[in-house]
């Protein structure tokens, strides 16, 4: 029987497209239930000490009002544990445990009313006062002191990479770079709010919330309130929108459902946007060393990068900056340095590339920088350092197709008409034209995956894995699949994701969701044809499974699989039944994976307002075999879309004198619009890995972000001759 990775894949509308326009795919807040009670949080003002009283009386006095609960009244909560110290939640301080402060906007009381107007009025009306502590809450105090990851407890997971002797050949070059990059605090912003409905059944909880990790609140929850996992359903078919924000359980989810539990009836809490920046991850401000140095050819022989990252004063939060570094190119010496500054902040966490799109960065313009020394092309300095083999592990790779996706690029760009003097190249209207260019990878991680599939005697199809929807096109994926290998048209296919009743339902992240679950479900898939072959009643190909189960008189038929990621023992299946994230990779027994991109980019800049605009992007994409031509394409402009924000648009502006972010609002945390979106030129390599799996899939939704940066500010150089080595880049940095 032909698999997945040998028959080709067409464009197709997403399987939930017309789901979405007629509104009928529910997220977590559009259920409504009869007596739904609605919740508001409290705040704290402070960024740092202990509450010394709090009073409720008058939030308990608003009409309608039906619950107030505080540190003081919520009864225990056990922790449910950080989630790199292997427990579910984001961080490992849950609020209103105690009266202690940990970070601004930290939430003190919950308010449930009869409305949510009556809830927020009386949310406001809840007073404390406060023992305040000295807080520090930017890397750039005087009292921000970095440590280095080697000296922390994690540092035996996360070592810093090196061979050979870097600084010796750095120092003995003629032809280097020293130079220092900076990524700001930046949140998340998706549409979706989060929000959590939570209701009790005849002792079943069930949870509704838009998530990336539906498995991962189950057990939390479970731990929170001390009662069996198997008392606890929770439902995220959809969530607008995550990039690493709902990866965990939340601090508020479990305030929810002890009100719906208290008060007998369900609880809506929806988060507004200015409180989520306070209560919840966000990408960590970081700042880059980079050195490096080449001989005449362009050869790398030296590179050190040394990164620093905020973390929390509760939580360290692992930087792995230079890994983005190491693996990208070829040097025949090499150090990174990882250190953290612990703050008094929330714990930040993943966002899209989180740390591949700030490496990059800093690595994809310290090489324009050395080209341009070199006297040398940018594009043939990336081709001379491109390498065979994983240059610190020594392992070889399962594909790595970067050359590919540098060359097809340069190609559609027409990057050979480029003229290398800066400011060389102006539009008709007096513009001044750059082009840039970058290169980016992400790590090519695997998850043990568990999916089901059925087929039914009318010619339907279910199949079930533990991924969720979060815009990226999931359920289209694992219906491509089932449709190329049972002939079953996506229009009787049934997906179900991101529902704990269905399968175990994994963390979806590290563009590990498509790698995890399409061979799973491939696998799957021809287990059911192996069974219908064996019912004596005819062959897939010769009859379809609707026909064989009728001749059988079966009404369906269902298999379940399992499969674990290259490396991993059977045990690992009991990790995920805790709802504990087990990835594995980049690094496997025997080969090294990684997903690359390439990022050609042209920018204008107008001649007196030095406005930046991004009329043309041609991006080329390594993420083995594409299954969903149109969710892969969207998900690469994507990608893109998002590497000109971060260039050009985003960032979270802290207090320094309080502490918390200032522009809590898609009003003043800028993100692109349309019309700062010009032709944006998608392409794929759409070379199978199936040394990674059979399926010859790899990650794509994070790499997508990989270099855009980079190639911005490169080609803002190469427009107007001013370096910037900061980002966002805005109009003050060129006047």
């Amino acid at each position: 029987m032909t698999t997945v990775s040998e028959k080709s894949f067409s464009n197709k509308p997403r399987i939930d497209a017309a789901d979405k326009v007629r509104g009928l795919a529910l997220f977590a807040a559009d259920y409504v239930s009869d007596r739904m009670a609605h919740a508001a949080l409290a705040r704290s003002p402070i960024v740092k000490g202990t509450i010394t009283s709090i009073d409720t009386k008058a939030a308990e006095g608003v009409k309608g009002v039906l619950l107030v609960l505080t540190h003081e009244t919520v009864g225990k909560i056990e922790p449910p544990g950080y989630l790199f110290a292997g427990g579910t939640m984001y961080q490992s301080v849950q609020p209103m445990t105690s009266p202690q402060i940990a970070h601004r906007g930290q939430p003190i009381a919950l308010v449930v009313a009869e409305t949510l107007e009556a809830a927020i009025e009386a949310s406001h009306l809840v007073k404390a006062t406060y023992d305040v502590a000295a807080a520090v809450t930017t890397i750039d105090e005087k009292d921000a002191k970095p440590v280095d990851q080697s000296a922390t407890a994690i540092a035996a997971y996360f070592p810093d990479p090196a061979w050979g002797d870097a600084e010796a050949a750095f120092n003995a070059s003629k032809n280097k770079v020293d130079a220092e990059y900076f990524s700001p605090v930046q949140h998340h912003n998706p549409i979706e709010l989060l929000s959590t409905v939570a209701e009790w059944k005849d002792d079943v909880l069930t949870i509704r919330e838009g998530s990336q990790n539906a498995g991962g609140i189950r057990i939390g929850i479970a731990k929170q309130l001390g009662i069996d996992p198997g008392k606890i359903r929770v439902v995220s078919p959809f969530a607008g929108g995550a990039f690493g924000q709902k990866n965990a359980l939340q601090a508020h989810t479990v305030f929810a459902a002890i009100a719906a539990r208290t008060l007998g009836r369900p609880v809506k809490l929806v988060v507004p946007r200015a409180q989520i920046f306070h209560d919840a991850s966000f990408r960590p401000a970081n700042r880059h060393r980079i050195k490096l140095a080449a001989n005449e050819k362009g050869h790398f022989t030296a590179a050190v990068h040394e990164a620093e990252a905020q973390t929390s004063r509760h939580d360290l939060m692992p930087a792995v900056f230079t890994d983005t570094t190491a693996h990208l190119y070829r040097y025949d010496n090499y150090r990174g340095v990882e250190r953290l500054v612990p703050l008094d902040t929330q714990t930040p966490g993943f966002m899209r590339a989180p740390w591949e799109h700030p490496g990059s960065f800093a690595l994809g313009c310290a090489l324009d920088e050395l080209a341009y020394k070199l006297a040398m092309d940018p594009v043939h300095v990336a081709l001379a350092n491109d390498t065979d083999k994983d240059m610190l592990s020594g392992l070889p790779h399962s594909s790595r197709y970067l050359s590919e996706c540098i060359k097809q690029g340069a190609e559609r760009f027409g990057w050979s008409r480029r003229r290398a003097r800066p400011g060389s190249m102006k539009a008709k209207d007096g513009s001044l034209i750059g082009w840039g260019f970058a290169a980016g990878l992400y790590p090519g991680y695997s998850i043990p995956a568990v999916a089901t599939v059925k087929v039914t005697d009318d010619g339907h199809a279910e199949v079930s894995s533990g991924v969720h929807e979060m815009g990226q096109g999931a359920r289209s994926a694992l219906a491509s699949v089932v449709e190329r290998v049972l002939d079953i048209p996506q229009d009787r296919i049934r997906v179900i994701v991101g529902e704990t009743d269905a399968t175990p339902q994994l963390l979806t992240a590290g563009s590990w969701g498509a790698a995890g679950t399409v061979p799973a479900v491939e696998e799957a898939c021809m287990a059911v044809i192996q069974q219908l072959n064996a019912m004596g009643q005819g062959s897939v190909g010769d009859r379809t499974p609707a026909d064989i189960l009728k001749a059988k008189g079966q009404r369906d038929l269902s298999v379940r699989v399992r499969r674990k990621a290259p490396g991993q023992k059977d045990e690992i299946f009991d990790t995920v039944e805790q709802g504990i994230f087990a990835y594995a990779g980049p690094k496997y027994p025997e080969f090294v994976t990684y997903s690359y991109a390439a990022h050609f980019v042209e920018v204008r800049v107008e001649p007196n307002t030095r406005r930046v605009r991004v009329p043309r992007v041609v991006s080329v994409a390594d993420c083995g075999r594409v299954i969903s031509p149109t969710t892969a394409q969207s998900q690469l402009r994507g990608g893109v879309i998002w590497g000109i924000g971060a260039a050009l648009r985003e960032a979270t502006e802290t207090d320094p004198r309080y502490g918390g972010f200032l522009n809590t609002d898609i009003a003043e945390y800028v993100v692109p619009v349309n019309a700062d979106i010009g032709d944006i030129d998608v392409s794929f390599v759409d070379e199978p890995d199936t040394t990674l799996n059979p399926s010859g899939v790899k990650g794509l939704g994070e790499v997508s972000m990989t270099g855009v940066a980079a190639a911005i500010a490169n080609a803002v150089f190469h427009a107007t001759g001013k370096r910037v080595r900061h980002l966002p880049i805005r109009i003050e940095d060129l006047l």
